[in-house]
């Protein structure tokens, strides 16, 4: 009579060591995108004694960015409301904060002393207000901050160029400082509200 055999069972007692292997191999090969998300720089928290005061921001330095959940942009300020494009919007930003004309209907000059610069005339005291629908698609929002941090990006550099004679990423930390203070990032977020929905 045929002895019967045994099947050799497989010796899976290496397996964990393996996938933890492969998983940690995984891990450190892989790339991961950090370059996403918004700069932006929280106030700090409020001290508890600490009396709250109302800013006064003039009309005419105010310009309102509102985005409804159509995904449509609306600018107001002192002329009016009105519809834009996504690819205006830098244009008209970037005129806005620099008031090339010294329009009575965009943010006044103020003379500073900036350094490196000496005696300047800059808006100092503008504000970019955005303000989006609740049910504004995300892709919208984050296209019109990217146009508005544009905006600041592409001035910084023309006058980079135009006072140092190289780019503002080649410019010393004080250089860039100099620069910074010359157009200053004013964007201000409102809370979401209801434009109303899709049509």
């Amino acid at each position: 009579m045929a002895k019967k055999r045994k099947v050799p069972g497989l010796n899976t007692s290496s397996t964990a060591d393996i996938s933890f292997i492969l998983l940690i191999f995984f891990l450190i090969t892989t790339s991961m995108d950090t370059d996403r998300g918004l700069a932006r720089q929280l106030p700090p928290p409020p001290e508890e004694n600490a009396e709250v005061k109302d800013i006064i921001v003039k009309e005419r330095n105010i310009l309102n960015v509102r985005m409804n959940s159509a995904g449509n942009l609306m600018l107001e300020n002192m002329d009016g409301q009105r519809f834009i494009k996504l690819d205006e919007l830098r244009e008209i930003v970037k005129e806005f904060i620099e008031n090339p004309n010294n329009s009575d209907n965009m943010p006044e000059l103020h003379e500073e002393n900036i350094p490196y610069f000496g005696k300047v005339m800059i808006t100092k005291n503008h504000v970019i207000s955005v303000q989006n629908d609740r049910g504004t698609p995300y892709k919208v929002y984050f296209s019109v901050q990217h146009e508005l941090v544009a905006a600041y990006n592409d001035l910084r550099e023309a006058v980079s160029k135009k006072q140092f004679g190289k780019p503002y990423a080649s410019l010393t930390e004080d250089q860039q400082k100099a620069v910074r203070d010359y157009y200053p990032q004013k964007i201000s977020e409102a809370e979401p509200k209801n434009y109303g929905g899709k049509k």
